[in-house]
Formats: structure tokens, sequence, C-alpha cells
């Protein structure tokens, strides 16, 4: 007989009895774990068991077989389990992997024959419930990573603050202890500052109160830390007064023996006993005394001194302040200069664009045979202007008679111009200063017809003239323009009213033909 390999490392016990879809045989049940055969062998007495189980009963040599006594019929040697004796049981396993199964998981509506269930299905099923790692928890496979992420209490996470590891539950206790956790200053406002150095922060804060530093001598000042200075250099007298004030209250307590059981002398930091100030007393009192005042005076001197040299910083800073002052006003003044300067420059940008812009806007619509359709958009909104007067007339762009000929534009009045104002448009020819005049017959006489066109291309409004060639109107422009010249009464606005010919989807059509004869 083949002997069984029995070091596969995912063997696994019997499939449960509950998966089968169908009543159990016994001849499909394993005899140790008694449940359905998974990947079965045979022992030499006939028996089956699981490859897992058999690999355990006979881990620690051959065993008898205890089915074999439940049967009475155990008979050595055969009814002695050895895996050297034991052999795969093929035909078994065919029979048992095409049982129909079914998944235990709730919620799982999955089916499918045993061997579906070991190869695709078991471990795989979304509704499996499988302990957290961490927690120990039951949870759904599907979910299992949302909660290792999301969930779970005993999950493990690095402070973003100061890097360090600690457990989800704890995270509210490490906030509190965290050396790097940010804090905001209530004085100033400012926000982000580790708590390690949070107070130093305050005690370098501007807007953050302190107390004076003569409040031991009786000054009851609190104080922005930012104004401090200025405190102390405009309050020097006062400190001076509370501090004398303290001296002379110190040398009488010097000069009473009886009071305390320390006196002390004369702010010097000497502390002498009562009886000491008893044996002074006595008959060397006389010579004492100017000691006493010695040594006040030398203590006031002190005091002087450090006030002194406080007064001496204070005006260093001020100095200095000053001179950083002016500093920041000639940079200041530099800054606006260079300001003033962009500012011309963009101006000049702007004013470059804005004549770029009209240049493309005119060749766009520019043409060179005399002949010029202008499509006049909006009309609504642009006659409701007029008759506001916002914007009372409008020109067309430029066109010309030929490349290098007469420069030329037309000027509207939606709500009529002069005789014509309120009841007829207003069109106008406009002779403008070209670039090639002087090579040009000056005045202008050339005939004009100008066009209300008829959109369905029935009748056309039509007005034509001849210059006046002693009109200024036609002369050679000194100007960007000459005064505009033609038909005050060009049309009549209830031509434009109600289902209009000349006025379709709010657009009307002007056009302009320059007789070119004799050019």
């Amino acid at each position: 007989m083949a002997r069984i390999s029995l070091d596969c490392p995912t063997s696994l016990p019997g499939i449960p009895l509950s998966v089968l879809s169908v009543p159990m045989e016994n001849k499909y049940k394993c005899q140790q774990c008694l449940q359905v055969l998974r990947k079965p062998v045979q022992a030499q007495c006939g028996h089956r068991f699981c490859v897992h189980c058999f690999k355990e009963l006979t881990s620690s040599g051959p065993k008898p077989c205890e089915a074999c006594r439940q049967e009475e019929i155990y008979e050595e040697p055969m009814s002695i389990l050895n895996s050297n004796e034991a052999f795969p049981d093929n035909a078994a396993g065919r029979e048992i992997a095409s049982l129909p199964a079914r998944c235990l998981n709730q919620g799982c509506n999955w089916t499918g024959s045993i061997k579906e269930y070991e190869t695709q299905h078991e471990g795989h099923c979304e509704f499996e419930r499988v302990p957290c790692e961490a927690c120990q928890n039951l949870v759904l496979c599907s979910e299992k990573e949302r909660h290792n992420e999301r969930e779970c209490e005993a999950r493990t996470l690095n402070c973003k603050y100061c890097k360090m590891a600690f457990h989800f539950k704890d995270i509210k206790a490490h906030d509190e202890i965290c050396v790097k956790f940010p804090l905001q200053c209530k004085d100033c406002g400012k926000k982000k500052i580790p708590r390690e150095k949070f107070n130093d922060h305050m005690k370098s804060c501007a807007k953050s109160k302190s107390a004076c530093p003569f409040n031991e001598v009786g000054c009851k000042s609190v104080i922005d830390n930012g104004k401090l200075g200025d405190h102390e250099h405009s309050s020097t007298m006062e400190h001076l007064r509370l501090l004398l004030s303290m001296v002379l209250a110190m040398g009488q307590t010097r000069a009473d023996p009886g009071q305390g059981e320390w006196q002390e002398d004369s702010g010097l930091g000497l502390y002498r006993s009562p009886e000491e100030g008893v044996a002074m007393g006595s008959g060397a009192a006389a010579p004492v005394q100017p000691m006493d005042l010695d040594k006040k005076v030398n203590a006031l001197e002190n005091i002087v001194c450090v006030l002194n040299r406080e007064v001496e910083r204070s005006s260093v800073t001020v100095a200095a302040l000053s001179h950083q002052h002016r500093i920041d006003q000639e940079n200041i003044e530099n800054l606006s200069n260079r300001v003033h300067q962009l500012e011309r420059s963009v101006q000049m940008r702007d004013l470059q664009l804005s004549e770029r812009e009209q240049m493309v806007r005119e060749l766009q619509f520019c043409t060179y045979d005399g002949i010029f359709v202008w499509k006049i958009s909006d009309f609504s909104r642009r006659r409701q202007e007029a008759v506001l007067g916002r914007a009372p007339a409008m020109f067309s762009p430029a066109f010309y008679s030929s490349k290098y000929g007469y420069k030329m534009c037309l000027r509207l009045y939606l709500n009529g111009d002069g005789t014509g104002r309120g009841t007829h448009l207003s069109l106008f020819f406009v002779v403008m200063r070209g670039k090639c005049d002087a090579l040009l017959k000056w005045p202008f006489s050339q005939k004009v017809t100008l066009m209300l066109l008829d959109q369905n291309n029935r009748e056309h409004i039509i007005d034509a003239f001849r210059p006046d060639v002693t009109s200024t109107s036609f002369q050679r422009p000194i100007s960007e323009m000459n005064i505009a010249s033609g038909c005050p009464l060009f049309c009549p606005l209830a031509k434009l009213a109600g289902k209009s010919a000349y006025l379709r989807d709010d657009t009307i059509f002007i056009k302009a033909i320059v007789d070119l004869t004799g050019l």
C-alpha cells in the first residue's frame, strides 16, 4: 500500500455536517472528528479518517482503532492504525465531492457541491465571521479591513505630531501629554504652538499679561509683555519711591530689635537675631548709627546704579528702534515708488492691449471695396439704452474704399438725432483719418448709398447722397474723424415694430455702398 503524505501544512479537520444539503451516510463520516470526510484516507481495518485527523492520531506512533473497539471487531494487527498501512480513498473522495452543499454563514445564500465549497467558497465567504487579531471581536470577513483601519479599539496608531505609537482607545490620554500637540495662545490667538514650547511662548507673548518686576516692593501694575519695557521706563520714579519706602521701612524695623525673630538690615540681605540686636542696642549704640546710615546709603546707591543701567539699556533700545524705523520708512518709500512704477507699466500695457484689441476688431470686420454690411444684434437692449440716454449713438467698425484708399465708418442713433429724435433711426456717414490720406484726392466726393436691409430680400430702405465738397465733413481729416453727415430721418421707428422684416432675432443689418467711379 502507498504511504500517505502527512506533511501537508494546510490540512483541515472534517467539513461540518450541516454543510450538506442531504442526510449524511455513515460511510462519509470521519471516525475521529465525526464530520464529513475531508481528503479521506482508509486504514487497513477499513475505517475512514480525514487526513488531518489520521495525522494527529498517528503522530506519536501506531494506535489501536477506537471504531473497531466500539463495533467489537477489534483484531490485531488489522485494527492498529499505522500511517504506513493507510492509503488515500479517492473513490470516497469523489463521491463526497459531488454531494450538494450550502453555506452555513447567516445571510449567505450560496449553494453548490462539496468540491466547490472547499475550493471556491470556504474561507472566502463575505458573510463569514472571523476574529480580529487585535481586539478578538468577531467581524465579517468583508468588513475586516475596514474594522482594522477604522473601528478596532485596539488598533495601533502613530501620533501625527510626535510619531509615538499607541492604541486608538488611548488617543485622548496621549493628546493630554503629547509634547508636540499644538496649542493655541488665548492672548494673541497664535495657533499650532507645540506643548513643549508653550511656556516659553507665554513668557515672550506680546499680549500675555505679567506682573511688574517691582511688584514685590509695591507696584500693582499688570502689563502686556510687549509693553513691559514702556512701563519700566515711564514708572522709573514711582519704582524709586517704592524702593525708598521699603528701605526706610526696613531701617525702622532694624531699629526695633523686639519685633520678630529675624530682622532685615537696610535691604542688604543681612539678617540678625533679636539677641544680636539687643547687643548692638546697648553700650555700642552710639557708634553703630553711622554704620547703619552708611549701609542704607550704599544700598540706595546700588539700587540707583541698577536703575541707571536699565535706563541706559532702554535708551540704547529706543535708539536702535528709531534707527530701524527710519530704515523701514525708507524701505516703504522705495517699495511705494516701485509700486507706482509697476502701476504705470500696467496702465501702459492695458493701453497697448486696448489698442491691439481695437485693431483686431477693425481687421475682423474691415472691407476694402467700399461696401460694408453692419450687423447690429441685441437691438432691443441697445435701443433702450439709447432712449435712456446711456448710449445714444454707436459707431461701426471702419471700412475702406481700397487697401490704400479712404477710411470710413457709420454712426447710428437708435432713438434718432436732431429732427428724427424719438421717431426715426438716424444714420450718418463719417470720413476718418487714414494712413494714406496724403495720396488721396480731397475733398471726398464719391456717392454714398445707405441701406436698411429687408431680411426677406424684398424692399430695402435706401437713401443716397453726394457729398457737399464745401462741407468740412468731407475735407481731409485733421483729427481722428470728421463731423458725421447723413440722414437724421433715415427710417421711421414704426417700421421696426411688431413682426418687422427689418428686425429678426433682435438683429438688423445696415449696408453702406461707396461709389468708386473715378478713383
